[in-house]
């Protein structure tokens, strides 16, 4: 038997032979899914944004742009809205591969990179996971700590040392979730969906009662009075699309498993906006609230419900934003590197030596936040401090590999791949693409010009647009010419 791709109906299938399990670029945690293997549907996949998107971080945002990026609180909700809508079209693009062939986010990237090419965008997009699995992982922890505070006197006087016990037991959930598969990853979303937006909407009608949402929204900007609204809104825009540029492009670890292509594109039309205006906007009103609740105005969820004094409340709520974290870990910071730690090196990493891989890599970026808490380390650096920096910054890396993507995909390779090819070293890809390769380091390049030339300080306050149109058009203009050379050189060949 030859290996080869074999097309059913809108999808297409690999049958493996020997010889190519036998490829260093091979394993079968990597391989296409199977046809039998595409379980799941529109509500599947809304679930699996829903479980995403309500979490900590998305709790913080309207404060992140009101106070960092000067905006008022509608401003702030708008911009929200508006980069969720604006992520939906790389989200889609970048997942109709994933559907139509089965395969996950390392193995398309070797279309446009290489086969050992794809391990640089592929890590670049792994360690940032990874940076945001220890940042869920501290908030996961603290819930933990705080629940078995409320039910245990004696656990609540362990203090810090309490709170880094919570986080590894929290690290060692998410552990148990992504080690057991997808499936075990869609029904942990498909459950805790449901029972989030519940909770959600019924503290958004009990936060009603204690402010005037008339009042909230009317909050003025923080910025200078004679300052343009443009410049703060998109720099705002693009630490919001830099929220989730990560997932827009690891999405094929989960449109693999679609249904269809309908699936996947109303699955996240209907999962993704909504869901983070809605949340994002409960954070707001929460925090406004939580002066007339504990007497001060308090911005992180957990510590405000760890203020209220009820320990039969505080443990029900610590057990939600346990699930609510869980469900965001697992899907959204731990998969992406599962798969992408796999592509270095397929015979000796797995998918189980690749999950365990994230959670020490996680463990390592965090490790000065546990010290902290140990009482070990004195430093003022904080989670909440680096967060709109973080934002920013990564997501200027992340852009430009989005763009690169989607014009391979459509523009240069037009929705045809060799799947037996990509798992093949030496064939039809080369180990290096240069086209991939240059696209990505000119804007790299101008990014890191940008930070210390301030005519130019708009190219990395505006990343991930600025690099996603940039990276798009120099792969366009050198695979055209790689094309180019090709057609030629096969045109004089006897």
């Amino acid at each position: 038997m030859t290996s080869k791709s074999v097309q059913q109906g809108e999808f297409y299938e690999l049958e493996v032979d020997s010889d190519l399990k036998q490829s260093p670029a091979y394993n079968d945690d990597l391989a296409p899914t199977k046809v039998h293997e595409r379980t799941w549907n529109k509500w599947n996949i809304t679930a699996l944004w829903v479980g995403m998107a309500i979490c900590v971080p998305t709790y913080t945002l309207g404060g992140v742009l009101t106070a960092y990026f000067g905006l008022s609180v509608m401003e702030a909700l708008f911009t929200i809205l508006v980069a969720n809508i604006v992520l939906l079209f790389p989200l889609t693009l970048n997942a109709y591969p994933g559907t139509k062939f089965g395969i996950p986010f390392p193995v398309l990237l070797r279309s446009s990179f290489g086969i050992v090419g794809s391990n640089i965008p592929c890590l670049i997009r792994g360690l940032v996971a990874c940076g945001w699995f220890g940042i869920q992982t501290m908030f996961g922890g603290l819930a933990i700590h705080l629940f078995l505070s409320a039910v245990s006197s004696s656990w609540a006087s362990l203090g810090g040392v309490g709170e880094v016990i919570g986080f590894f037991i929290f690290w060692s959930l998410n552990m148990y979730v992504v080690i057991r598969g997808a499936e075990s990853i869609k029904w942990l979303e498909t459950l805790s969906a449901p029972l989030l937006l519940i909770v959600s909407i019924g503290l958004m009608v009990w936060a009603g009662g204690k402010v005037s949402f008339t009042e909230i929204l009317a909050t003025p900007a923080s910025r200078p009075e004679d300052a343009s609204f443009w410049s703060y809104f998109f720099g705002g825009l693009t630490a919001m699309v830099g929220f989730w540029a990560t997932l827009s492009l690891n999405i094929p670890d989960f449109s693999r498993y679609a249904k269809s292509q309908k699936d996947q594109v109303l699955g996240q039309i209907i999962g993704l906006p909504i869901t983070m205006f809605f949340f994002a906007a409960l954070g707001v009103v929460l925090t406004a609230a939580s002066s007339t609740l504990v007497g001060e105005t308090i911005s992180d969820p957990i510590s405000l419900i760890g203020k209220i004094d009820s320990p039969f409340w505080v443990a029900i709520a610590m057990v939600l934003i346990i699930i609510a974290t869980l469900s965001t870990n697992t899907a959204a910071n731990v998969v992406s590197p599962t798969n992408d730690f796999q592509n270095i090196a397929p015979k000796y990493i797995n998918h189980t030596r690749g999950a365990l891989l994230t959670g020490f890599v996680g463990i390592a970026l965090m490790s000065w936040e546990l010290l902290k808490k140990m009482g070990w380390l004195e430093s003022d650096v904080s989670v909440e401090s680096m967060y709109s920096n973080w934002l920013l910054g990564y997501s200027s890396l992340l852009g430009p590999i989005a763009g690169i993507m989607i014009v391979d995909y459509f523009l240069i390779k037009r929705q045809h791949l060799d799947l037996v090819a990509l798992y093949t070293p030496n064939s039809l890809y080369p180990a290096f693409n240069s086209a991939g390769l240059i696209a990505f380091a000119v804007p790299v390049v101008i990014t890191l010009i940008a930070l210390n030339v301030s005519a130019l300080g708009w190219f990395y306050s505006y990343g991930w647009f600025t690099g996603a149109f940039t990276g798009a058009i120099v792969y366009f203009i050198i695979a055209k010419a790689q094309l180019s050379t090709v057609s030629q050189t096969s045109a004089v060949s006897p």
